[in-house]
């Protein structure tokens, strides 16, 4: 406590993860963990993209994000970020595009003037047991989920060293650490993921560029929405907090990566899986 003015120091809110600081006397302003950020999220029209998207503008980023082909979701999450007091604008990019990736980087930076955060999120599945395969299912996969990474970094690492600061963030999976019976393809993206954020984060670390993964497990999406109540109760059997994840879940851990808080934190995983059992 202040004895001259009666007002409390500046405290963390644990419940809201927002500071607050005392600029002026004895007037008290509330900043976010992200506040005067520029976050570019691709892929985050639904499920953890979405949900990483809503978390950022709640603590005070800026938001670009991508989206491929609904129009009418993507105009509601910007008019949900707006509501948050956030600037937020969707461009409609296809991630496997080297040129759309260029282009898209180049828009965002004269837009906002900076990218602080990049969380790169786009990815399909196409599962089957590896012998049933096409080849066209194995490309699909990769192009969207592991070259689509490239495309944007490649795009990205320049404005990011100017800057001297920046935090990549992968959406890896447990599956791209573990593997999986039937998401050959899948896995072989994913762990793409993060053998590259570790060769980023020991080129550009150097220049205050910081690049990690999140690795899900179960999370409930569209993606697991599909399975069946009996596939759902056995994957939970093997999670040892019992419950299946949620895209909130997720964003919480790219909450701690996008911000200072993991600010000597890189080239690492994060597992957000529950204590998932291979």
């Amino acid at each position: 406590m202040n004895k001259k003015t009666g007002t409390k120091g500046a405290r963390l809110n644990i419940n809201s993860y927002l500071w607050l600081i005392k600029p002026t006397h004895n007037t008290f302003f509330i900043m976010g963990l992200l506040t005067g950020k520029v976050a570019l999220i691709t892929g985050a029209t639904r499920g953890i993209g979405r949900a990483i998207a809503t978390k950022y503008a709640t603590e005070g980023a800026n938001i670009a994000f991508t989206y491929l082909s609904s129009e009418e979701a993507a105009q509601s999450l910007v008019a949900e970020l707006e509501g948050l007091g956030v600037k937020a604008i969707g461009y409609r990019s296809d991630a496997a595009s080297y040129d759309q990736a260029h282009t898209l980087v180049a828009e965002v930076q004269k837009e906002f003037g900076k990218i602080d955060i990049l969380v790169h999120n786009a990815g399909i599945t196409r599962d089957t047991l590896l012998m049933r395969m096409g080849e066209e299912m194995w490309d699909a996969v990769i192009n969207t989920n592991l070259k689509s990474a490239y495309n944007i970094t490649h795009a990205i690492t320049s404005v990011m060293a100017r800057q001297r600061s920046g935090s990549i963030i992968y959406m890896s999976s447990v599956v791209g650490l573990g593997g999986n019976a039937g998401q050959a393809n899948y896995a072989a993206s994913k762990a793409g993921l993060i053998a590259l954020a570790k060769s980023v984060a020991k080129e550009l670390g150097a220049r205050g560029v910081r690049a990690n993964c999140i690795a899900p497990g179960f999370i409930q999406t569209d993606m697991t929405a599909v399975l069946s109540d009996d596939i759902k109760a056995s994957f939970v059997e093997n999670i040892s907090l019992r419950r299946a994840g949620t895209p909130e879940d997720v964003a919480g851990v790219a909450l701690f990566l996008g911000s200072d808080m993991s600010a000597y934190v890189t080239g690492q995983t994060i597992a957000c899986c529950g204590g998932m059992r291979g």
